[in-house]
C-alpha cells in the first residue's frame, strides 16, 4: 500500500455539513450496532492494480451456526450479487458480507465457503449460501487482472474490528469512482431517541455510480457542470452502489426488506439516478440476539419479538438519513487516485463546494 493514497481525515461534519435531524451514534459508523464489525484488504500495486476486499460482520460468534434476519432490496439490478436467492426465499444469513471489484465475486465466495466450513462446528456443514456484493472498479484498476485471492478475503475478515471505520480509497472502495469523482467506502449512523425505541441504524456504502451530485440539497453538480453526458467521463453515470443496514432493532426479514427500499430514497437525495448499468443493491440485517436463528435447535418454533409495522417510520426515516450521509463521506474522505491505463480520477473539489454551500447557506 502507499502511504499518498491512504484515506482524507475530514469527514462531512467536520465541515460543518450536518444530514437530517437524528444524531449520529458514536462513532458515526456502522459499528455503533453493537457486535458489528467491519474490515478491509487493500490492494494498490504498480500502476494499475487499484482494488480491495470489504468485510462486515453482524456479529463476532459463528454466523453460520447463530444466523440473523436480513433482506435484500434490489434498487436496479445490473450486478452480480451472490447469495440473493437464499436470503429472498429464507429472510437470514449465514455469512459475513463481503464487498469487492464484479470479477472477483466467485473468488470471494469461495473465501467465504472456506472460511464457514474451517470452522471446528461447521465440520458436518454441506451447503454455504456466501453473500458477496460487487461494484466495477475497472476504470482504475485492472479489473480483467483478478488480483484478488482467497487470503485476502480472509485477511479482510481477520481484519474486522469494531469502532472507527476507515473509509475512503480503502477496501472495496479502492477504486471506485462516484458523480465522476473519486467514490470508495463511506458509513454514517443515527440513534433512534429513546421515546421511539432507542435503536440504532448503521449504514455502510461502496459508491461508484452516477447522476446529479448534490450536498444537503444544494445542487453541487448543476453548479459545477459536473454531470452525466457534459464532461463524457466514463462511469459517470453508470456504476454500481453497494449499501449494507445494520440495526439492533428487532425486526423480522419483511421489514428488513422495508428497511432496506428506504436506503435508495437516501442515495436519491445525493443525486444519484440508478442509471442502466448501475448495480443498486441493499442487504439489511438485524443484530437483535433475541431473534437471531440457530442452525440447530430442538424446538419447532422460533420465539422473538418483533417490531410492529406502526414502529417502523423512526428507523425508515434513520436510515435514509445515514445512507446519504454515508455516501458522502466515501467522496469526502477519498482522495485523487490514478491508476489503470494512467487514468486519474480526482477528490471532490472541496474549496468550491464549500464556497458553494456556504452562498447556499448552508454550511
Amino acid at each position: 500500500m502507499h502511504n499518498s493514497f491512504v484515506a482524507q481525515t475530514k469527514r462531512l461534519r467536520s465541515y460543518g455539513i450536518n444530514i437530517g435531524v437524528l444524531k449520529p451514534g458514536k462513532n458515526n459508523a456502522i459499528t455503533d450496532v453493537e457486535g458489528v464489525k467491519v474490515g478491509h484488504y487493500t490492494l494498490i500495486d504498480g500502476d494499475s492494480i487499484r482494488t480491495g476486499v470489504t468485510a462486515i460482520l453482524p456479529h463476532t460468534g459463528n454466523i453460520f451456526q447463530q444466523k440473523v434476519p436480513a433482506a435484500i432490496y434490489i434498487g436496479n439490478g445490473f450486478g452480480k450479487l451472490t447469495g440473493y436467492s437464499q436470503v429472498e426465499e429464507l429472510g437470514n444469513i449465514e455469512t459475513p458480507i463481503i464487498l469487492t471489484n464484479t470479477l472477483s465475486v466467485p473468488t470471494a465466495s469461495n473465501a467465504l465457503i472456506s472460511y464457514t466450513l474451517q470452522q471446528k462446528e461447521n465440520k458436518n456443514v454441506r451447503s454455504v449460501n456466501p453473500i458477496v456484493g460487487e461494484t466495477n472498479d475497472g476504470w482504475l484498476n485492472d479489473i480483467r487482472g483478478r488480483h484478488i485471492k482467497e487470503e485476502h478475503v480472509i485477511t479482510a475478515i481477520n481484519n474486522a474490528a469494531a469502532g472507527i471505520v476507515e473509509e475512503g480509497n480503502v477496501g472495496a472502495g479502492t477504486g471506485t469512482v462516484c458523480f465522476g469523482y473519486k467514490g470508495g467506502i463511506g458509513t454514517s449512523s443515527r440513534k433512534i431517541p429513546q421515546s421511539l425505541g432507542g435503536y440504532t441504524v448503521g449504514v455502510l456504502v461502496q459508491t461508484n455510480f452516477g447522476g446529479v451530485l448534490q450536498i444537503n440539497g444544494v445542487p453541487i453538480g448543476k453548479e459545477l457542470n459536473r454531470y452525466p453526458f457534459w464532461d463524457k467521463i466514463e462511469g459517470s453515470a453508470d456504476g454500481s452502489c453497494m449499501i449494507i443496514i445494520m440495526t439492533d432493532a428487532p425486526l423480522s426479514a419483511r421489514n428488513l426488506k422495508r428497511l432496506a427500499k428506504r436506503a435508495m430514497l437516501g442515495l436519491a437525495k445525493t443525486g444519484g439516478i440508478a442509471s442502466n448499468g448501475s448495480g443498486d443493491y441493499v442487504i439489511a440485517v438485524s443484530t437483535d440476539k433475541s431473534i437471531s436463528i440457530p442452525y440447530r435447535t430442538n424446538s419447532m418454533f422460533n420465539k422473538s419479538n418483533v417490531l410492529r409495522n406502526g414502529s417502523m417510520t423512526p428507523l425508515f426515516m434513520a436510515t435514509i438519513e445515514a445512507t446519504e450521509e454515508a455516501i458522502l463521506n466515501s467522496l469526502f474522505m477519498a482522495q485523487t487516485m490514478s491508476g489503470r491505463a494512467g487514468h486519474t480520477i480526482e477528490s471532490l473539489p472541496l474549496k468550491k463546494i464549500l464556497k458553494l454551500m456556504k452562498l447556499y447557506n448552508k454550511h
